[in-house]
């Protein structure tokens, strides 16, 4: 026993029977044991996936975030504290194993762990709440309600070791772009959108509400910074209780100055084909455990007009009334049409977008703003912002809204706004259409929306 280990209480057990970690470290990760390491001593630790009892022999499989790897007891060739400690193990202990790397053909990747010592660092109790094998299915609000326990089934671990992927190549990409990153008030003093419900809050002595987007702000930066992105939590009173929609989603943001609805549909494209090859090359085993062939999209996207769509839709007995909202149903049928594919919806009527959507030009009916779409999924939306201060402001009346609220923004006008555009993608969503999941809330960790608060 060395200096650490007598500090650290090496010796004697828990009040729960727990040994403690002492001086043990992890010197792998299960992924990380390869057939070349025969005869190596390793230090693992994670939790008790399976336990199978031969008589002879025993067979545990110790799962971590990487993986899961076989421990290998022979019943008759190790020492009886081993075996007592063995003996001792259910499912979803929490343990600690030393012990040597076997070469061995028939195990899960070709090798096994021959133990020689074992603690146990954490108890689970049973009978547990779901199987976290997966094995016997569970309803999704039953696997929400233990969403820890949840997230050690091989599949949901797969999800968010995809969506870490996700992340990581948005910022390359985007910094590989000349992109910020910035992170904007989560606290606001008024609506952003001028529409979407608000989550009031208690700031202090007044009523304050937690932020819809970063939209504004980031469209201020832009002054200053050229190309801002920001990746962050935001919150809508969402009182839809659909697949798609939450309380609180993260959304990945950008905005650029001197730049135009083209300018970054072609950025958000390149974007989510750099992405998926990303995710292709580095989560192969992800996309193994779910049954996913990702295919990476060519470029460009293909693109749809407002008219088109609506035209499209007609042809099929769906009437929509120019300048509506295209409804559950007739994005559900364009998605039939463009099944697990990637396109633009554009040419908005300027009346269904947001004040500060620029409208055309040569037809202000229009605006420069668009959506991308995953077979019926809105994942993305954008366009070119207005940049002059009095075209802001009749936008803002002709949608009902008052300029005195939202002249801290106006005011940032007067010193030099330049042209610029963005768009905001919803990052959950993103990750529905990389895993073929159907229900956001499985692409959430903890998600929060009508009915649900905890865990």
């Amino acid at each position: 026993m060395d200096v650490l280990e007598a500090i650290n209480g090496e010796v004697g057990l828990g009040l729960e029977g727990l040994d403690p970690l002492g001086g043990w470290r992890r010197t792998h990760y299960t992924s990380e044991i390869k057939p070349d390491m025969d005869g190596e001593e390793v230090t693992l630790f994670g939790w008790v996936h399976t336990i199978r009892d031969l008589g002879g022999i025993k067979f545990i499989l110790l799962a971590d975030r990487e993986g899961i790897i076989q421990l290998t007891i022979p019943v008759k060739k190790v020492d009886p504290h081993l075996l007592e400690k063995a003996e001792r193990l259910r499912k979803q202990f929490i343990i600690g194993v030393k012990g040597r790397v076997k070469a061995f053909e028939k195990a899960q990747g070709g090798v096994e762990i021959v133990p020689s010592e074992i603690r146990i660092l954490g108890r689970a109790e049973h009978p547990l709440d779901l199987d976290p094998t997966g094995k016997i299915p569970a309803e999704l609000d039953v696997r929400l309600n233990a969403r820890i326990l949840d997230l050690r089934r091989p599949e949901s671990l797969a999800i968010f070791r995809i969506n870490h992927h996700v992340l990581r190549a948005i910022r390359d990409f985007l910094e590989g772009e000349g992109y910020l990153e910035v992170q904007t008030p989560k606290i606001i003093a008024t609506a952003t959108e001028g529409g979407a419900a608000l989550f009031p809050v208690l700031y202090f002595d007044r009523e304050a509400f937690l932020a819809q987007s970063p939209q504004l702000y980031k469209e201020q930066l832009t002054a200053v910074f050229d190309k801002v992105y920001e990746i962050a939590s935001y919150f809508r009173a969402e009182e839809s209780r659909t697949t798609r929609h939450v309380a609180e989603f993260v959304s990945v943001d950008i905005e650029a100055a001197f730049a135009t609805i083209d300018d970054v549909m072609e950025l958000l494209e390149r974007m989510i084909v750099y992405v998926l090859a990303y995710v292709k090359a580095k989560c192969e085993r992800e996309l193994e455990t779910l049954k996913v062939e990702l295919r990476v999209p060519e470029l460009p996207f293909k693109r749809y007009t407002y008219d088109e769509v609506l035209k499209l839709l007609a042809e099929r007995g769906m009437r929509i009334p120019w300048g509506e909202d295209i409804p559950t149903p007739g994005l559900r049928l364009l998605g039939e049409l463009n099944p697990e594919t990637y396109y633009f919806i554009v040419d908005w009527p300027t009346s269904s977008k947001p004040f500060y959507i620029k409208p055309k030009d040569s037809n202000p009916k229009i605006c420069e703003a668009f959506d991308l779409m995953y077979g019926f999924i809105e994942l993305a939306s954008g366009g070119t912002r207005i940049h002059d201060k009095g075209l802001l402001v009749e936008r803002l009346k002709g949608q009902g809204l008052s300029p005195e609220g939202f002249q801290h923004h106006l005011r940032v006008f007067d010193y030099g706004m330049p042209p610029h555009a963005g768009w905001g993608l919803g990052l959950s969503r993103l990750l529905m259409a990389i895993t073929g999941k159907e229900n956001i809330r499985e692409c959430i960790l903890f998600p929060r929306d009508r009915d649900r608060l905890t865990p």
